[in-house]
């Protein structure tokens, strides 16, 4: 019988104002760097921002983008 090794499922967040965005993985070869460059097309606040994580959650690794747009002090 032979074994499979399945990964964990990747998902992204980040916070916009008041609102929780959550994004997909577009393509699980990418880097979490290509992704949020990926995903910086759509929302211009990735551009400036961290990754953090992962996060295990309900068989997902999570990645927190931690956008400095608009943060002072």
């Amino acid at each position: 019988m032979a074994l499979a090794i399945n990964g964990l499922d990747r998902a992204f967040t980040f916070q916009k104002g008041n609102e929780l965005i959550a994004l997909s993985d577009p393509n699980p070869s990418m880097t979490v760097d290509q992704v949020m460059n990926f995903y910086s097309n759509t929302y211009p606040e990735l551009t400036t921002a961290t990754a953090q994580g992962p996060e295990i959650k309900n068989d997902q690794s999570i990645y927190t983008f931690k956008t400095t747009l608009g943060t002072k002090g």
